[in-house]
């Protein structure tokens, strides 16, 4: 199995950009739960919901293409822009990603 870097942006000024090993065929919500990155998950990580959108930087082709059940839940996501994907969907076949986490803040309470 390969092991490849992620790179981890925030929207939240009080966090600096994190660089972590992500595993091929691991997702970027699989490794903000184990570094204890809070990136919410309400459906548990199933494209069931939108809360673990997030916004891919740089490498792309490196994670599993879309599906229609994705993008009718980043339809859904606050802000979703050309690069939106859900956190449980990106999962690594090749190579190093960059991402950015929306601001969980809004989360909060739910």
């Amino acid at each position: 199995m390969n092991i490849f870097k992620i790179k981890i942006n925030f929207e939240e000024a009080d966090h600096d950009t994190i660089e972590l090993p992500i595993a091929e065929g691991e997702s970027v919500l699989d490794v903000c739960l184990e570094n204890g990155i809070d990136l919410q998950h309400n459906c548990g990580g199933v494209c069931g919901c939108s809360t673990c959108h997030i916004y891919v930087n740089k490498g792309m082709d490196n994670i599993q293409e879309i599906s229609d059940k994705e993008e009718d839940f980043i339809d859904r996501a606050v802000n979703p822009r050309i690069t939106s994907r859900l956190g449980c969907q990106c999962v690594i076949i090749d190579g190093d990603i960059e991402v950015t986490l929306p601001d969980q803040s809004g989360f909060m309470g739910h």
